[in-house]
């Protein structure tokens, strides 16, 4: 019976004959001291671990959304280019000042609620409980058109993340803060549409964080329960394909300073 092969993204070339072109020796020592996926506590504390793993030194980073800074709190700026900009700054993250394949890293956290983009600041999030969030996620302005409600949220990730692989080098990293959601009723997986969204734009999904929160989320009114409520959130790692790139030929590779496409 004849065996079908699955082809996986990190596959070794191999030759007709299924067989390894050229064997590899596994290297490196046992050790428990290494960077894991889940994380309960702050961004300030999981960010630079995140850095560490995915972005060398010397790297000329923009961080898009920076607001008040929280990601940067504990991380080394000596070690990096820090670029901070934000809508209060008068950048959009849509519309980057910054020329083709001219960055390293981009760090986008744009707000992932889907109450900052109603129509009218009266009904928007961000006030009471969660001022905290308005004030670090939304500069208040009303969202006179376009797309409404969970939509919003999206088409603003999606923009970004188009712009974001323009301003990046080949093999350039860009770091995505989001939150999935309940809108209208309705569950919205957002960090699986944006991995699919950015994926066809030409990224490869490398890493994902799940950040989950300390302390429990309050709830102003509630009725019923239908949906669990959201304490986590995500960090997601993309690395931009050179031109030409199948994304099944990608592969994970450890970075340091020399790996950078200058």
């Amino acid at each position: 019976m004849a065996i079908r092969r699955t082809l996986l993204p990190f596959d070794e070339e191999r030759g007709e004959e299924g067989l390894d072109k050229k064997r590899r020796v596994q290297g490196g020592e046992a050790t428990s001291d290494v960077v894991l996926s889940a994380h309960a506590g702050r961004n300030a504390d999981i960010f630079p671990q995140i850095l560490a793993l995915h972005v060398p030194e010397g790297a000329r980073v923009a961080d898009v959304t920076y607001g008040s800074g929280v990601f940067w709190r504990n991380v080394d700026l000596s070690k990096y280019e820090l670029l901070a900009t934000d809508i209060s700054s008068g950048v959009d993250c849509r519309a980057l000042p910054y020329e083709d394949n001219s960055l390293d890293a981009v760090i986008l956290d744009p707000p992932y609620m889907e109450g900052f983009f109603r129509r009218e600041a009266g009904h928007k999030a961000g006030s009471g409980t969660h001022s905290a969030f308005r004030k670090y996620y939304s500069n208040g302005d009303e969202t006179p058109a376009g797309a409404k409600w969970h939509a919003a949220v999206t088409d603003l990730y999606f923009k970004a993340g188009a712009e974001a692989y323009r301003a990046l080098k080949d093999n350039g990293v860009l770091i995505v803060k989001c939150q999935d959601e309940v809108s209208a009723n309705r569950q919205w997986l957002t960090h699986v549409e944006i991995i699919n969204e950015y994926e066809k734009a030409g990224f490869y999904t490398k890493d994902l964080f799940v950040v989950v929160r300390a302390n429990k989320p309050g709830v102003s009114r509630l009725m019923r329960q239908v949906h669990a409520r959201k304490n986590h959130s995500y960090f997601l790692v993309f690395v931009k394909l050179p031109r030409g790139k199948n994304l099944w030929r990608a592969r994970s590779r450890a970075i340091s300073s020399t790996n950078m496409r200058l």
